[in-house]
């Protein structure tokens, strides 16, 4: 009895620290931004000067009439002289344990690629990025310290490992190694718990699993071929029906869901009747599936690639200029039959943080400023809340400056509802950034 009741308070840890949060402060806080025009996570324009007061970590009354801060609390007045306040900016396909160069990574020092992601981490929240979704890797750790307090960075979705098959987009076995079923060991991707490599119904389950106990809040498959992969292409499918059934079950037992990495028309196609309710990237689609996810209500969570060079290989240079030629119909598409969107980066090997800034603001080639802001507050949180019970943050609303939501907020120089060039350069024009009610950064 005694070996299972430690083994009951282990476990029980573990699940706390995946879900921990910071404790609010004994005495009310309160944060009174006076004279600001607010972007609210959904109109188009901004509002004429406001008001608007946070008590602890959430917003407590927006007005445009002077508003009295409550007593009994300390309080800090912000005089915003007419500077746009707006929700946090979230980025909903982030690799944080992934921004170390390929050398690094390849080199498995786990000591140090823990350094770089909580260095990447503070670097996000400092470039205004409040809610991160995090793809493929392994960020308990990390999420656990921000959420404490403890560490700087932005909220954290976790996936755990990306559930691959043997071959797929996320086996990074060296070539000839036998898979574990062969009686091979791991492969250096499920080594750094990036990746799981799977095959069959029986193994889908328990991946799925495996995330799910270590406080995954949505689960992650490649379901296709991909850029970064060494030998498979965008164009391939992966994973049987069955298998992708598999772990929709699971994911669905615990009330979340299944994104999957995929780029064409077949691979999600089958994932979307295999129950699936989020694409990641989908740059190889027709027009055709685009009015198929649209009539699904399933939602599209891309990117605007660029085409890199170094390190990839030639062949990987091949497919990434494959995936980037589709992608201009794809947003066009998307736009025009109103699918739910939703926007990411998806960088790894690129340390540099600001290079989110920078791809959100080159948005502006398919929408309006307003439409890109909407997209990457609002209606990012919309698609982080469809892991219902598995979401880590419901004291509040994300993405929004709505009275009752959480307390994420940017104070910007400009209009970047009018120039959304204003966000590529975080450090000039993000004045104050706010994460739960917490100043981290005050240039005024």
């Amino acid at each position: 009895m005694k070996t299972i009741v430690q083994g009951f308070l282990v476990s029980s840890a573990l699940f706390s620290a995946a879900y921990s949060f910071a404790q609010p402060a004994s005495q009310a806080t309160a944060t009174l931004y006076e004279n600001v025009r607010v972007f609210d996570g959904t109109s188009e324009k901004l509002t004429p000067p406001t008001n608007v007061l946070v008590v602890n970590n959430l917003i407590k009354t927006i007005s445009a009439k002077p508003i009295q801060v409550p007593t009994g609390t300390t309080a800090t007045v912000i005089s915003g002289d007419g500077r746009t306040l707006m929700p946090g900016l979230s980025d909903a396909h982030t690799h944080i344990w992934l921004t170390a160069t390929m050398d690094e990574i390849l080199k498995g020092d786990v000591k140090q690629l823990n350094a770089i992601a909580y260095q990447t981490a503070k670097e996000m929240l400092l470039n205004g990025w409040t809610t991160v979704r995090d793809m493929a890797g392994p960020v308990f750790q990390l999420k656990s310290d921000i959420d404490a307090g403890k560490v700087l960075g932005p909220r954290i979705y976790p996936s755990g490992t990306m559930i691959t098959q043997t071959s797929g987009h996320g086996d990074f076995s060296f070539p000839e190694e036998l898979p574990r079923s062969f009686g091979g060991g791991l492969s250096i991707g499920e080594k750094l718990r990036v990746s799981s490599v799977v095959d069959g119904r029986a193994q889908v389950l328990t991946a799925t699993r495996f995330n799910l106990r270590n406080g995954a809040s949505q689960i992650k498959l490649a379901t296709s071929g991909g850029v970064s992969s060494a030998d498979d292409t965008p164009t391939v499918q992966e994973f049987t029906s069955d298998e992708i059934k598999a772990a929709v079950e699971a994911a669905s037992d615990f009330g979340t869901y299944v994104s999957v990495h995929a780029y064409n028309t077949t691979s999600i196609r089958r994932s979307v009747e295999a129950g699936v309710k989020v694409i990641e990237h989908g740059q190889l689609l027709d027009e055709e599936t685009v009015k198929y996810l649209k009539n699904k209500d399933v939602w599209l969570s891309t990117q605007n690639f660029e085409e890199f060079h170094p390190p990839y290989t030639p062949f990987q240079i091949y497919k990434e200029h494959q995936v980037v030629m589709g992608e201009n119909n794809v947003f066009k598409w998307a736009l025009q039959n109103n699918v739910k969107l939703a926007w990411g980066t998806d960088f790894f090997f690129q340390p540099d943080g600001v290079v989110q800034n920078i791809q959100l603001a080159k948005m502006t080639k398919w929408m309006t400023p307003a439409q890109a802001l909407k997209m990457v507050t609002h209606d990012n949180a919309q698609l982080f809340a469809l892991s219902g019970p598995r979401n880590p943050y419901t004291a509040g609303k994300l993405g929004v400056v709505k009275e009752g939501a959480y307390a994420d907020l940017l104070l910007v120089d400009g209009d970047p509802t009018q120039n959304l060039d204003i966000v590529a350069d975080p450090a000039k024009n993000f004045r104050v950034i706010m994460k739960d009610g917490k100043i981290y950064k005050n240039t005024l």
